[in-house]
């Protein structure tokens, strides 16, 4: 049982593999929001048809969230993320020459352990 049928999967040949596998085990699906039931052969057609509608909805944002981005970025209002870690890469090879422990170089220099990693094996 689920509220909304675009909450189980990200995408319809997901959604379908869900429901293949619920049928195997002999178990419906029951979307409160949209009141399918997939033990019907009617809850099943409205399941894939509105799966199919919900993927192209979330494609549709995405693609103009994408837009919008390029747009941003021509004006040069949208620059992303500052590598903030890449920052610290000196002073975490220091730490590291140093002999101190990658987990101890995180905590002091204030980044991810995994970004300590990154720092030294780019080195």
């Amino acid at each position: 049982m689920v509220t909304n049928l675009d909450r189980p999967a990200r995408s319809v040949p997901h959604l379908c593999e869900i429901g293949q596998r619920l049928d195997t085990k002999g178990v419906g699906l029951r979307v409160l929001d949209q009141a399918i039931d997939t033990t019907t052969p009617t809850g099943r057609l409205m399941f894939n048809m509105l799966g199919a509608i919900a993927q192209f909805e979330r494609e549709l944002i995405r693609e103009r969230m994408l837009v919008g981005i390029a747009k941003a970025k021509a004006e040069g209002k949208y620059k992303g993320r500052a590598p903030t870690a890449r920052m610290h890469a000196e002073k975490v090879r220091q730490l590291k020459a140093a002999g101190v422990r990658p987990s101890e170089i995180a905590r002091q220099v204030g980044i991810s352990r995994t970004s300590v990693f990154r720092i030294l094996t780019a080195a």
